[in-house]
């Protein structure tokens, strides 16, 4: 199997799993995200704490039209908007509890994978996992920096 393959099935399987648990947590109620909002909440929280002209470049939006997201999520609970200690005309972006419970799913199953790593390889093949990734966030995937 071609190492693309191998990658594919493994990212796969990260998604199916969070996508059935969010079925299985949330079958009795509404998340009330649509999936685009859900999509910008992913970007916002992977960002840190981006403004909002930040994020509109990330999600290659215009400014207006992220504001216009940015209000949505804040009056669904799921972003706040926190004044810049260094310039206080600017306001970054801050994920809630509310949607750090939704986020959780994703980031507790990457907890698991990780820790099933950690016992099944050495310490040496663990340590050439975490530089493979290191080099691939870091110099093999450009077009996610923002």
């Amino acid at each position: 199997m071609r190492l693309a393959d191998c990658f594919e099935r493994v990212y796969n399987k990260f998604k199916l799993y969070f996508y059935r648990k969010v079925f299985e947590e949330w079958k009795d109620r509404e998340t009330s995200l649509t999936t685009v909002e859900t999509f910008c909440m992913e970007i916002i929280y992977s960002m840190g704490n981006p403004t909002i002209n930040e994020f509109a470049k990330a999600a290659n939006i215009s400014p207006p039209n992220a504001a216009y997201k940015v209000n949505n999520l804040i009056k669904k609970g799921y972003l706040r908007k926190t004044r810049s200690q260094t310039d206080k005309r600017e306001y970054h972006l801050e994920a809630t509890d509310k949607y750090a419970d939704y986020f959780s799913i994703s980031h507790n199953y990457v907890e698991k994978v990780v820790s099933r790593v950690e016992k099944r390889f050495t310490k040496e093949e663990v340590e050439t996992f975490r530089k493979i990734f290191t080099v691939m966030a870091d110099e093999l995937m450009p077009e996610s920096d923002i």
